[in-house]
C-alpha cells in the first residue's frame, strides 16, 4: 500500500521527480518516524505525513512530520544548524533531555491558554518516558520534583498565572521556537534546557500574543499526563485534569527574540 505521504512541489523540485515518486510509492520512506515538529512518533502507513526538506549551504536532510503539525515544505537553515541536527538525529534521543531508564525526549506543544480573561501563549512540556534523577537506579519518575527544585511552582488552578522564574527564557527567532534556556552554572551564560532539533513553527496568533506580553507560560507534566491534544480546548481540559491530580508545575518565562 502506498504510504500516506505529502510531497510538496517545492520539495519535489529540490529532490527530483524520481526520488519523490519513490517516496510516494513507499520505497524510501520509513513507516514509523519521530515527527520533526512535535518529536512524537508517527506512522506514514496510518496517518497523513509531510516530507520536510531542511536545506543548508552544502547539506540537505529529508525529515518527516505529522501533516497536522506542519505541511510538506523546504526549510532553509544555516549549515551549522543542519550539521547540529544531523548529529542529534544520529544520537540516541535528545541530548538536551534528561535521561531516565529509557532515553526520554521532551515533547513540546504550543497553545493559547485563557487566564484571567486573556489568551496567554503557553508551551506544554511532557517527556516521552519517566525522568529519573541523574545517577538514580530506582526507576522513580522525578520529573516534577527536579523542576520544583529549579523554581517551577505546583499548579492547583490553571486560571491563575504562574510566577516568573528568574534566569530562564524562551528563545524565539523569526517566528520559530528554538529553545528553552536555563541559567548556566556558576552564573555563566544561559544554556539550553530544551532545544529543538529544528526550529518549530508557531501560529501567528501565538507569536502575536507572545510579542505582546513578552512572556511565555511553561506548563510541565510527567509522561502520560497530557498527551497529544488536537485542539486548544482539549489541551486546556488536560491541563486542568493534571493540575487537579497534582501532576502539573508551571512558570512564566520572558520571551527572547521575536
Amino acid at each position: 500500500m502506498p504510504r500516506m505521504l505529502d510531497v510538496s512541489q517545492d520539495v519535489r523540485a529540490e529532490i527530483g521527480d524520481e526520488e519523490a515518486d519513490l517516496l510516494l510509492a513507499g520505497e524510501n520512506a520509513p513507516g514509523s518516524y519521530d515527527c520533526t515538529s512535535c518529536r512524537t512518533p508517527g506512522d506514514s502507513d496510518q496517518e497523513r505525513t509531510s516530507t520536510v526538506l531542511f536545506v543548508g549551504d552544502e547539506t540537505a536532510v529529508l525529515a518527516f512530520a505529522h501533516a497536522t503539525c506542519i505541511p510538506s515544505q523546504v526549510v532553509q537553515v544555516s549549515e551549522d544548524q543542519l550539521q547540529g541536527a544531523v548529529r542529534s538525529f544520529a544520537a540516541d534521543g535528545d541530548p538536551a533531555a534528561p535521561a531516565g531508564p529509557e532515553q526520554a525526549v521532551l515533547g513540546i506543544t504550543s497553545g493559547l491558554v485563557l487566564i484571567e480573561g486573556e489568551l496567554r501563549p503557553a508551551l506544554v512540556v511532557e517527556p516521552t518516558a519517566p525522568i529519573s534523577r541523574p545517577g538514580s537506579t530506582a526507576g522513580v519518575d522525578e520529573f516534577l520534583p527536579l523542576l520544583i527544585e529549579q523554581g517551577f511552582q505546583p499548579v492547583s488552578d490553571v486560571n491563575r498565572p504562574p510566577a516568573p522564574l528568574p534566569g530562564w527564557s524562551v528563545l524565539l527567532a523569526m517566528g520559530q521556537l528554538h529553545a528553552i534556556l536555563q541559567p548556566g552554572t556558576g552564573g555563566g551564560s544561559p544554556v539550553s534546557w530544551w532545544q529543538a532539533h529544528q526550529p518549530l513553527q508557531v501560529t501567528d496568533s501565538w507569536r502575536a500574543a507572545a510579542n505582546k506580553s513578552h512572556t511565555v507560560l511553561i506548563f510541565a507534566a510527567p509522561v502520560g499526563s497530557i498527551g497529544q491534544q488536537p485542539r486548544e480546548d482539549l489541551l486546556r481540559g488536560a491541563l486542568e485534569k493534571a493540575a487537579a491530580g497534582g501532576f502539573l508545575v508551571a512558570a512564566a518565562l520572558p520571551l527572547a527574540g521575536t
